[in-house]
């Protein structure tokens, strides 16, 4: 939220019990982009911002960009689009 965002989106989830999650942000490519979460999280509502950047602190192009989220047993995929 928002999407499509510039220069900043929320990503947000919930953990129903105590996993090792992690959020990671991918081009269409399926080339990893940033890692915006990665450990072990409580239950409860998360949530992670993205600022357009990869893990070097780069601006990426516009495009659309997938998130995935991976806690334990659960995996989630959204769509981002980023507007430049």
């Amino acid at each position: 939220y928002p999407n499509p965002f510039n220069p900043v989106t929320s990503i947000r989830y919930d953990i129903p019990e105590a996993a090792n999650v992690r959020v990671d942000v991918y081009s269409i490519l399926g080339q990893k982009v940033k890692t915006l979460a990665s450990g072990t999280h409580q239950p409860g509502f998360y949530a992670v911002q993205w600022n357009g950047t990869n893990d070097l602190g780069h601006p990426v192009a516009s495009g659309m960009y997938i998130c995935r989220i991976n806690a334990d047993q659960f995996n989630a995929v959204k769509k981002l689009i980023l507007m430049k």
